[in-house]
C-alpha cells in the first residue's frame, strides 16, 4: 500500500521527538488517526491518549508543556471538535507554553460550500495561535509540520494545524525540486541568549546601589532555581512568587516570602512595599497594585520573551535573556551585601506569618475549614509529589497553605485563571512521570463543569502507571465560593443564590462506581488520616471534604474600600450573617471563635 498523507505526517511528528498526543476521534481526522494506528503496529507509533472532551486534550497537551517544558499536542475533528479545543490552548498561550494542535476540517473539494462541519478555523484559531495554517496539497504538509513545531518550540506558543479530511489520505507526494515547492527539515535547539556586558553592568549597578532588594521569580526562572538563591544570597535580598512560579523555590527558605498578588502572603506585600529595588525575573504577574509604586524604587527585569519585558514595571535596566544563563553572567559583577539586617526582617516575617497561617488553618469551620485540607496535605506529600490546583477558592488555599518542597512541583491555569484545568493538568503529570504521585485541588465547580467526566479517563489508564497514586481532593462547598467573594468583596453586593448555589453531588461515591476509591470527610480531625489513606491507596483516590463556604479567602492586605464594600454585602442581607461575620473574624485573629 502507498504511503498516505497522514502516514507522512505522523512520521514527521515522530522525526520532531512527538510521542504522545492527547485527544478525541471524528470523521475529520480520522486519516491521521489511522496512520497512528499503522506507526503502532510496525512498533514505532505515537501514545494516543482518549480524553472525554477535546477541551480537556488541549488543557492536558499545556500541562505536558508546563511540567515537561516539552512540546505537548493535542487532536479534534473540525467543526466543533476543533472550538473544544480554544480555551485549553488559550491557557497555554497566555502561560507561554509549547502546544501543537492538530484539527480536521471538511474535504477541500467541500470547501466554501457551507458543508457540514466546514468552519474558517484558521480565522478561529488566528488570536490563539502563533502559527495557524491549512493544507491544501501534500506537498505542503512538510513544511507545514516542520514551521509549525518549531515556532511553537522557539516562542513557547501555540502551533494549530489543520488537515481536510480529503488529504489526509491522498497519496503522499515529497515537494518537487521546482519552482512552486520549498523543502524543510526538522530540528530545533534553543539558543543560549544573555544580554551585552554593558547591559550587565548596568543592571548590576542599580542592585548594588540597593540596601532593600526585592526579588519577583515567575515560571520562566524554574530552570534557574540555583541562580537566584545565589542572586538572593549575594544582594541579601527576599524572594517573592508569582503563582506560576510557586514550585521554582521551596517554601523553606527563610528567604523565601511566598506568593504574591490577591492569593499571596503578607510577607510579600511588605516585601514590595518596603524594598527599594526590585529585581523581577521571568515573570509576566498581572497585578501591578502588588508591586511598589511606580517610580519608587530602581527595577531591573529579566525575560526571554522582549514583549514582557517592562510591561509591568518600567525598569531602569530590561535584560533580554535566558534567566539562568543571564544570572550566571550577573553575578561575578553583583557585590557582597554585609549588611542582612534586611533579609533578618523578610525571615521573621516569614516565620512569623507561618505561625499565622497554622491558626487560621486549625480555626473551627463549619463543618471543614478549607485551609486545612491544604495544610494537612502539605506536610505528608512526598519530596517527588505533583500538585494541581482548579481556579477557584482552592486555588487561595493552594497559593497559601501549601508549603512546597524542594524536587515538588506545582501548576494551575496562571494567565487565564480557568476552571476545569486541574484534573486534566494531574493526568498529563501522571503520563509524563508514571512513577510519581499526583494530586488535584479542585473546587465542586470544577468538578461538576467538566472534571468528573475526566475521573473516566483516570480509570481508564490508571494501570498503566507504576505509581497509581493520583489523588482527587474535591472541596465540596456547594459554592461558586471566589465569585461568591468577589460579589461581596469587590462589588459589595451579597451573595446570589440563584448563580453560586451548586448542587451536592456525591463525588467519593461517584468515584467508587468506577472503580476507583473514594473518601469522604467531614470533620475536621479526619483529615490528616483520609491524606495518609489517599496517600497509601493502591489506586487513584477522589477525596471529598465537605468544607465551609463562608471561609473568606482574605487578600493579603486589606483595603478600606473592600472592608466598606463586604460590609456592604452583609447589610443588605447576606446568607448566614453570623456565620460569616464570625468565620471571618476567626480568620482576622487567627484563632477560636
Amino acid at each position: 500500500m502507498s504511503k498516505k498523507t497522514s502516514d507522512f505526517f505522523v512520521e514527521r511528528l515522530q522525526a520532531w521527538g512527538v510521542t504522545r498526543i492527547f485527544g478525541y476521534p471524528g470523521d475529520g481526522i480520522n486519516g491521521v488517526l489511522g496512520a497512528i494506528q499503522r506507526a503502532n503496529k510496525a512498533g514505532a507509533g505515537i501514545e494516543f491518549i482518549q480524553v472525554r472532551h477535546e477541551e480537556m486534550a488541549a488543557f492536558m497537551a499545556a500541562g505536558h508543556a508546563k511540567f515537561t517544558g516539552e512540546l505537548g499536542v493535542c487532536l479534534s475533528t473540525g467543526g466543533p471538535g476543533a472550538t473544544h479545543l480554544l480555551t485549553g490552548l488559550y491557557d497555554a498561550k497566555m502561560d507561554h507554553a509549547p502546544v501543537l494542535a492538530i484539527a480536521g476540517q471538511a474535504e477541500t473539494t467541500a470547501r466554501g460550500a457551507s458543508y457540514q462541519q466546514e468552519m474558517n478555523l484558521d480565522r478561529i484559531f488566528a488570536d490563539v495561535a502563533n502559527f495557524v495554517q491549512e493544507a491544501a496539497a501534500p506537498a505542503q504538509v512538510q513544511h507545514l509540520v516542520d514551521r509549525g513545531v518549531r515556532i511553537a518550540k522557539a516562542q513557547n506558543g501555540v502551533a494549530v494545524l489543520i488537515l481536510p479530511k480529503d488529504l489526509q489520505d491522498e497519496p503522499w507526494q515529497p515537494p518537487q525540486h521546482a519552482h512552486g515547492f520549498t523543502h524543510s527539515g526538522p530540528g530545533y535547539q534553543r539558543p543560549k541568549i544573555v544580554p551585552y556586558e554593558d547591559d550587565l553592568r548596568r543592571a548590576a549597578d542599580v542592585l548594588n546601589a540597593g540596601s532593600k532588594v526585592a526579588i519577583l521569580i515567575g515560571a520562566g526562572a524554574r530552570n534557574a532555581a540555583v541562580e537566584v538563591v545565589q542572586v538572593a544570597n549575594t544582594l541579601g535580598a527576599g524572594v517573592a512568587k508569582a503563582l506560576l512560579g510557586k514550585d521554582v523555590l521551596p517554601d523553606d527558605a527563610p528567604f523565601v516570602t511566598g506568593t504574591i498578588g490577591l492569593l499571596g502572603t503578607k510577607p510579600s506585600w511588605d516585601l514590595m512595599q518596603e524594598c527599594d529595588t526590585l529585581l523581577m525575573i521571568g515573570t509576566g504577574f498581572p497585578w501591578t497594585e502588588f508591586l511598589p509604586p511606580e517610580g519608587k524604587v530602581r527595577a531591573v527585569q529579566i525575560d526571554i520573551d522582549p514583549a514582557m519585558l517592562g510591561l509591568r514595571y518600567p525598569c531602569e535596566v530590561n535584560l533580554h535573556g535566558d534567566a539562568a544563563e543571564t544570572l550566571r553572567a550577573l553575578l561575578p559583577l553583583l557585590t557582597p551585601q554585609t549588611d542582612r539586617q534586611w533579609q533578618a526582617q523578610i525571615a521573621l516575617q516569614v516565620r512569623d506569618w507561618w505561625t499565622l497561617m497554622e491558626k487560621r488553618a486549625m480555626a473551627p469551620a463549619h463543618p471543614v475549614n478549607p485551609q486545612r485540607v491544604v495544610w494537612e496535605m502539605s506536610p505528608l506529600l512526598p519530596e517527588d509529589a505533583i500538585v494541581t490546583s482548579d481556579s477557584g477558592s482552592c486555588a487561595n488555599w493552594f497559593a497559601r497553605d501549601f508549603r512546597v518542597k524542594q524536587g515538588q512541583r506545582a501548576t494551575l491555569s496562571g494567565g487565564l485563571a480557568c476552571m476545569g484545568a486541574a484534573v486534566p493538568f494531574a493526568i498529563a503529570a501522571k503520563f509524563a512521570w508514571p512513577d510519581k504521585p499526583v494530586v488535584a485541588l479542585v473546587g465542586d465547580g470544577a468538578m461538576q463543569m467538566n472534571n468528573l467526566a475526566e475521573l473516566i479517563t483516570i480509570q481508564k489508564y490508571w494501570q498503566q502507571w507504576a505509581d497509581p497514586r493520583l489523588i482527587v481532593c474535591v472541596f465540596n462547598n456547594q459554592d461558586l465560593n471566589q465569585v461568591t467573594w468577589e460579589q461581596r468583596v469587590m462589588e459589595g453586593n451579597p451573595r446570589f443564590e440563584a448563580s453560586q448555589q451548586l448542587p451536592d453531588v456525591p463525588y467519593a461515591r461517584f468515584a467508587q462506581s468506577l472503580g476507583l476509591e473514594g473518601i469522604y470527610v467531614d470533620t475536621p480531625d479526619a483529615l490528616a488520616s483520609a491524606w495518609q489513606q489517599a496517600l497509601s491507596a493502591t489506586r487513584p483516590v477522589v477525596l471529598e471534604v465537605k468544607t465551609d463556604p463562608e471561609v473568606a479567602p482574605l487578600p493579603p492586605h486589606i483595603t478600606l474600600k473592600q472592608t466598606k464594600a463586604f460590609m456592604a454585602s452583609m447589610v443588605k442581607g447576606d446568607r448566614g450573617l453570623a456565620q460569616v461575620i464570625g468565620d471571618t473574624a476567626s480568620q482576622l485573629i487567627g484563632g477560636k471563635k
